[in-house]
């Protein structure tokens, strides 16, 4: 089957990478439900999409970061072999296949746009310049290229407001961010009784360049959406509240309207005439201003408040119809989700306060696991998998658990 004139003739054949991420089974859960046959291929040997009831079947695939070529070539026969209408990316992969994407739209269609719009967009220097030209009110930000400029941007001064958040310009999960009260020579940014810790200058080159943001007080809040030729055809927005540490990625996700946020991303995937998926995080300072703090060009945890049948299947395989109706898909009002066995972790390792635990056990309560399902449970027991993996791998390279659930995928500028 083929999408023609922007019409699904169902049921598809869909091929999911990425398969390690909840967002991923999400998706593939969402369009089996909807009658496609899905399909999964993976540079992981253990992966959520591998085991699901709603994958036909699981390929694995070279890892893109270390072998590229391999990785488009075995992708490139799958797609020809299975007959494959839709590839969908979810992870860092997608800036692997964005290289071969000429190559690729000329057996299927392509959910993702090309690599120069992508790397503009994960690029936390570029996007937020990109934003300003714009006209959206932005965070000061300045690159930074060399060690020297790293010292000089960390003169006490240097931003209006004297706090700085320190970043990679290719990163993910918030992985290596310096928060102000991390830096002891930083006087003015430290709170009261804080102790001073010593950063080491990280390697810095024009190759591996980092940020320096400056620090905005106010509501965490982040946004999925789908977009299809400027036009945003379903969306989300969360408040991120529970994560992997005190700035980590979000393990909980409930849905809120939010005017302001939908306004932004419309008018900013609008101005691009972006398509694909895009997921934005922004901080609400106490004024009500919005500001994106950085960009995500791909599927974004978001995915988890869609229910089976809400539209979101729709979104992604025939986004004409939805453009044509004029109408965005969005969550159902009080939609919640969690990765359960992260959200444990955050109330035993966070909850200080009686007040804290009430709120953490009534959060728990009013969300669905992402991974457990009665009708599809084996995915729940890979994770045990995927976790010895990651820390078997972790030892063995010297990196984090973070990095090594990442570090075949992972996408940092290169050419």
């Amino acid at each position: 089957m083929t999408i023609k004139n922007g019409v699904t003739q169902a049921p598809l054949n869909i091929l999911i990478t990425g398969g390690r991420a909840p967002a991923a089974l999400e998706l593939a859960r969402l369009l089996h439900h909807a009658g496609h046959r899905v399909y999964a291929a993976e540079s992981a040997a253990s992966h959520l999409c591998r085991v699901s009831s709603a994958v036909e079947e699981s390929f694995r695939l070279a890892p893109p970061r270390q072998q590229p070529q391999r990785f488009l070539e075995e992708l490139e026969t799958l797609i020809v072999r299975l007959r494959i209408d839709l590839l969908i990316p979810t992870c860092e992969e997608i800036f692997y296949i964005a290289r071969g994407l000429e190559r690729l739209r000329g057996h299927c269609k392509v959910l993702s746009p090309g690599l120069g719009q992508l790397r503009q967009l994960h690029h936390k220097g570029e996007f937020i310049e990109l934003a300003r030209r714009l006209g959206f009110k932005v965070p000061h930000t300045e690159l930074i290229t060399s060690a020297e400029e790293w010292e000089a941007v960390r003169e006490p001064g240097n931003f209006s407001s004297g706090s700085k958040v320190f970043k990679p310009a290719y990163s993910r999960f918030a992985s290596r961010v310096i928060m102000p009260n991390e830096f002891g020579r930083d006087q003015a940014d430290r709170r009261p009784g804080s102790v001073p810790v010593h950063i080491p200058v990280p390697q810095i080159t024009p190759a591996a360049p980092w940020v320096a943001q400056e620090f905005i007080q106010g509501k965490a809040l982040c946004t999925y959406s789908v977009v299809h030729d400027g036009r945003v055809v379903a969306h989300a927005a969360y408040e991120s509240r529970y994560r992997t540490g005190k700035i980590g990625a979000s393990v909980y996700f409930k849905h809120v309207d939010h005017a302001l946020a939908h306004d932004w991303v419309t008018r900013f995937t609008g101005s691009l005439r972006f398509s694909g998926q895009i997921g934005f995080d922004f901080i609400e300072a106490r004024d009500g201003t919005l500001y994106p703090i950085e960009c995500n060009p791909r599927a974004t945890s978001g995915i988890h408040l869609f229910a089976a049948g809400g539209g979101l299947e729709q979104a992604l395989a025939a986004p004409d119809r939805l453009v044509r109706a004029k109408r965005t898909v969005t969550p159902h009002d009080g939609s919640a989700a969690m990765i359960t066995l992260a959200m444990l972790g955050c109330g035993l390792r966070g909850n200080r306060s009686r007040q804290d635990w009430a709120a953490w056990l009534d959060s728990l309560r009013r969300a669905r696991d992402v991974i457990w399902r009665n009708d599809d449970p084996r995915p729940f027991l890979e994770q045990v998998r995927i976790v010895c993996s990651a820390w078997r791998l972790s030892r063995q390279l010297g990196i984090t658990m973070t990095e090594a659930l990442t570090q075949d995928i992972e996408w940092n500028g290169e050419t």
